[in-house]
């Protein structure tokens, strides 16, 4: 298995974050074959997903979660910026991991799909990925 940490900046706003050129320039650096792409945050407050960006998804996403979750008092988990609480929910909607296949040493995702990093915690603006290639 071939992995790697990735640290992402995502600064001190909510952000849907493309990180698909730093994941396929893993898989590319790791060889050619299939298998399976691993991108996983260790963070209780962030999560991954396949989602299309650049043409307002992302910010769809981050609306629906607004709404789900208002940053507001209602959270009994209270440390940090107002309505923090709701980071901590995050990850039951936003899973904090996401398999990709990979064939011939590429990612197999749809002309549209992207690999993203979801941050609603302002709090914490850099996180960690791991990623990991399974060969198959």
């Amino acid at each position: 298995m071939e992995r790697t940490t990735l640290e992402v900046r995502t600064g001190g706003s909510e952000v849907v974050l493309d990180i698909t050129a730093r994941v396929r320039a893993f898989v590319a650096q790791a060889g050619g074959g299939d298998g399976w792409l691993n991108a996983f945050v260790p963070h209780a407050t962030a999560g991954v997903a396949v989602l299309e960006t650049g043409a307002g998804s992302d910010e769809d996403l981050l609306d629906v979660l607004r709404d789900l979750l208002p940053p507001d008092g209602r959270y009994r988990h209270r440390h940090g910026s107002p309505g923090h609480g709701r980071d901590h929910v995050l990850p039951a909607l936003v899973s904090p991991s996401v398999v990709v296949p990979v064939f011939a040493g590429e990612l197999a995702l749809g002309t549209w799909q992207s690999v993203v990093l979801v941050d609603t915690n302002v709090d914490n603006p850099v996180r960690q990925v791991h990623l990991s290639l399974l060969r198959g």
